[in-house]
């Protein structure tokens, strides 16, 4: 008996020599509720039952288990990789900083102020200055940018860390979209001139578009934020924006910032030009985070579980060998052999595979297991296939099977995977574009969002009628308010006399806008 998504449930085992009666008490291992139905309860199951985190007694916080872990670490290698052909390097900085150097920039620390959480105690003795444990380290980096950054040879200066930060205020936590403490990369660079950094802003955003839809077959739209949405102290602040379909939700999946010269001047971080004249650095900032794998659950996940992207997947192929009760003990050895080659097969390609020959469980049973943890490929292999020299591939994004030759099995499987990921993108693309309506007039936004929509519209970029937007959409409607999500760079045609859809001035671009997590 385990408890699954909040909920009891008896796992079916198959022992030997059990009766027929106790075969029908036998139930199936999977989720107890449908998307479609409660899709905030399916996603509290599927990320339990899909053994990806465990609850802990700190509300907020989360255990993440192997399986998800193991995403991250394909996330962060893939990254990683990247970040250091760009010429970024990897260190580490203390999660704590001092009261008077977070409150060094006003803008930006009244945009954490809420969520950030302060060591007021050591053991039974306070503390003379209340320590705050980092929402983000622009204030515990730049202090020491200005003692390493001297002269234009020190510069350009890249640095990124992979840490844990915390972000304690927040009434709705879920498990990778939103919690108290959560693991990201952060980027911090430093350049001699505006140029150089809005380059390397650009950059980076597509690194994040290549792990969204690349890795994780989940498509993003890029965009620059409205002034009220950017990163507080920033000059500016780009992004990736997801779209979770079932909730008719936007979701802002990566950002990559231009601090501009600001936090520079705060921290007096100047670098002396050839000439002598001293200059003041231009900055990046840009994070990636946890965040990542909720998204990809709520896109693909199905009524079965998760469905991972083969290049994410912890697990590719799990094989699993079907008994027959009529064979000797000969035949099943040969059997049990025969679903060996075809792992080592695969492992021997370099395909993550498992061979799952555990007695005391039913192959169907085991069928729903690796299902539910959404192992892009199953392999089948019983005394037909043992005889013929086959196996059964079969996918878990579609359920489609293929008869395949043993001695094929690893070339197949990857040639399949690679089909997998290519499909998963363009599903959910499909998907996504047929939820995105063009609005013209207000009358017609509210409307859209009631689809469970998106809206691109056409915008002055007025800030005031942007707090209209939030305001009006969340009276007229019961689903929650709407803001911009990004301004895309890639706009369509904006013919002369466009009007703003809220206030009827000219517009100056077409926006995205929507509700969001």
């Amino acid at each position: 008996v385990v408890t699954c998504g909040g909920e009891t449930s008896t796992l079916p085992v198959r022992v030997k020599n059990m009766s027929s009666k106790d075969k029908k008490k036998e139930t199936l291992l999977g989720l107890h509720t449908k998307r479609e139905e409660d899709f905030g309860k399916w996603y509290s199951q599927v990320v339990t039952c899909g053994e990806m985190i465990e609850y802990y007694d700190i509300s907020g916080c989360y255990i993440l288990r192997p399986h998800a872990y193991a995403i991250w670490e394909s996330i962060k290698d893939y990254f990683d990789a990247e970040i250091k052909k760009m010429g970024v390097e990897n260190a580490y900085f203390p999660c704590f900083v001092s009261e008077k150097v977070l409150n060094a920039e006003k803008d930006h620390i009244e945009g954490f102020a809420p969520e950030v959480a302060w060591v007021t105690r050591s053991g039974n003795s306070e503390l003379e200055e209340p320590i705050a444990v980092r929402p983000t380290s622009e204030t515990v980096m730049y202090p020491v940018f200005a003692n390493w950054i001297r002269s234009h040879r020190d510069l350009p200066l890249k640095i990124n860390q992979w840490c844990n930060v915390v972000r304690w205020e927040f009434k709705h936590p879920t498990p990778f979209i939103r919690s108290r403490e959560f693991l990201w990369q952060e980027g911090h660079t430093a350049y001699a001139s505006k140029g150089e950094a809005d380059v390397e802003v650009r950059q980076v955003l597509d690194l994040y578009r290549a792990v969204y839809e690349d890795l994780l077959c989940v498509p993003v739209v890029q965009g620059v934020k409205s002034e009220k949405e950017k990163f507080a102290g920033g000059l500016y602040t780009t992004t990736v924006e997801a779209f979770v379909p079932m909730t008719g939700r936007g979701i802002q999946g990566g950002t990559s910032h231009c601090l501009g010269q600001n936090f520079a001047k705060m921290f007096n971080i100047e670098f002396e030009e050839e000439s002598g004249v001293k200059k003041m650095v231009w900055q990046n900032s840009w994070g990636l985070t946890t965040r990542t794998i909720g998204v990809m659950i709520m896109v693909h996940g199905d009524n079965k579980g998760l469905v991972l992207p083969p290049r994410v997947a912890p697990l590719q192929v799990v094989v699993v060998p079907i008994p027959n009760s009529k064979l000797s003990e000969q035949q099943q050895a040969e059997l049990k052999a025969g679903a060996k080659v075809l792992h080592e097969s695969l492992l021997g390609a370099k395909i993550r595979s498992r061979l799952d020959d555990r007695d005391n469980y039913t192959p169907g049973w085991k069928y729903n297991h690796w299902e539910l943890k959404g192992v892009p490929l199953r392999c089948e292999f019983g005394p037909r296939d043992l005889d013929n020299g086959t196996c059964i591939m079969v996918r878990r994004d579609n359920a489609a099977k293929e008869v395949v030759k043993v001695e094929e099995i690893a070339a197949r499987a990857q040639a399949i995977m690679n089909e997998m990921q290519k499909d998963m993108l363009a599903r959910a693309v499909a998907e996504r574009n047929s939820m995105v309506t063009t609005v013209l007039e207000w009358k017609d936004f509210t409307p859209a969002l009631e689809k469970r929509h998106m809206v691109i519209a056409p915008w002055c970029e007025d800030p005031e009628t942007e707090e209209e937007v939030k305001k009006r959409s969340g009276a007229e409607s019961e689903g929650g308010a709407a803001k911009s999500l990004c301004i895309p760079f890639e706009q369509p045609p904006l013919p002369e006399g466009t009007k703003c859809f809220v206030s009827g001035r000219p517009a100056t671009c077409w926006t995205l806008w929507g509700r969001s997590y």
